[in-house]
């Protein structure tokens, strides 16, 4: 009886202790709706505070209907959604034809995407316009985004809860760039911010033809990365922000990683029955970018070699247009760009567990 009464009270203290324990309060900023907000939304302990969207991979009225729709198959409309920047903040869709005149081909080029330049496996996504209607596979929303700026927004949470905020940002940094130029304290008021961008050397890791087919846009170009490349001066300017802490995670460590089918089957395995549905829609074959920048912040042991450098973007409109620029502590420039950690490889199989757990936790609501 006196072990049984010491056990009860060892249980209620830790029930009590993790009762007490405030929720991590986060912000995505995205262009969509995938597997990686979904980890952040089934995560224990966490606080969405909002989801901010931005063109990129597509323009941003098409990613805010995908936001609202995703949080409405997740069942968690709880979860505001505020609509971002439109445009970069100087690159735009001819700019980017005149450098790819002078300078070559891009692999991708996200709502700018009308073909690949060479066969791959991948499906060419549909070419939209800005303003085009939105009509999603999956449905579209019946709720509406917030009738806000996400830049005024990201301002306005940080201010709310000083210290606090952390922003996990996995497509074009505009947003942050506009928030920052808005209000200067915007970035050291933040608590940290973790963002998917910029590539120092990549090297394909798994032995198949979609690896080997997002491996080889970097054997010629590798410091290269989607993200920054759509707005080489939004990166340059939060790079070069007061945050508390950065945590990038550049392509490197993405192709050890594989959104396989096998991986999408035990995820649907675990989930809630409307989850099911959205996760067996996906394309395998693509890898973990924005799933591995939500996964070192929900378990940084998953990290298993990291960096600190000094980083900047190139926005000199040239052949490096958008390259990522680091640096070891003594050889940095000092021109305000920050220290930063920089993932350089984790361990995927443990990453996908992860992922299968928190999958698991939409089937017990």
């Amino acid at each position: 009886m006196r072990l049984l009464a010491t056990l009860l009270a060892l249980f209620l203290t830790i029930s009590l202790a993790h009762a007490d324990t405030p929720k991590r309060k986060v912000i995505i900023d995205d262009e969509g709706f995938a597997l990686m907000h979904l980890m952040l939304l089934e995560a224990p302990a966490v606080d969405v505070l909002g989801i901010t969207t931005v063109s990129g991979n597509v323009w941003a009225n098409r990613a805010t209907a995908m936001a609202l729709r995703g949080l409405e198959i997740a069942h968690r409309t709880d979860v505001p959604v505020v609509q971002g920047a439109t445009y970069p903040l100087l690159n735009s869709e001819s700019l980017t034809d005149r450098w790819e005149a002078l300078y070559g081909k891009l692999t991708w080029k996200g709502a700018w995407m009308k073909q690949w330049v060479e066969p791959t496996q991948q499906s060419t996504p549909p070419y939209f316009g800005p303003n085009d209607p939105v009509n999603l596979p999956e449905g579209n929303p019946t709720t509406k985004a917030r009738d806000e700026i996400a830049a005024n927004f990201l301002i306005r949470m940080v201010r709310q809860y000083p210290g606090e905020v952390t922003i996990i940002a996995a497509g074009p940094l505009t947003n942050l760039a506009l928030a920052q130029r808005l209000d200067p304290a915007f970035a050291s008021l933040a608590k940290e911010l973790v963002y998917m961008g910029g590539s120092l050397n990549p090297r394909q890791m798994l032995d198949n033809r979609a690896a080997a087919d997002f491996a080889r846009e970097f054997v010629n170009t590798p410091r290269r990365e989607f993200n920054i490349r759509f707005d080489p001066e939004a990166a340059s300017i939060v790079a070069r922000s007061p945050w508390k802490a950065i945590t990038v995670v550049p392509v490197d460590p993405s192709t050890g990683t594989q959104r396989s089918q096998s991986l999408l089957d035990r995820m649907a395995q675990s989930a809630s029955p409307d989850l099911v549905r959205f996760i067996a829609a996906m394309e395998p074959g693509f890898p973990l970018w924005d799933e591995i920048a939500a996964g070192v912040w929900l378990d940084p042991t998953l990290v298993t070699e990291q960096q600190t450098l000094y980083v900047d973007y190139n926005s000199q409109f040239g052949p490096g247009y958008g390259d990522m620029l680091s640096w070891l502590t003594p050889y940095r420039p000092r021109l305000g760009e920050q220290p930063a950690t920089i993932i350089r490889m984790i361990d995927a199989a443990r990453l996908e567990a992860l992922m299968v757990r928190l999958m698991a936790n939409s089937a017990r609501k």
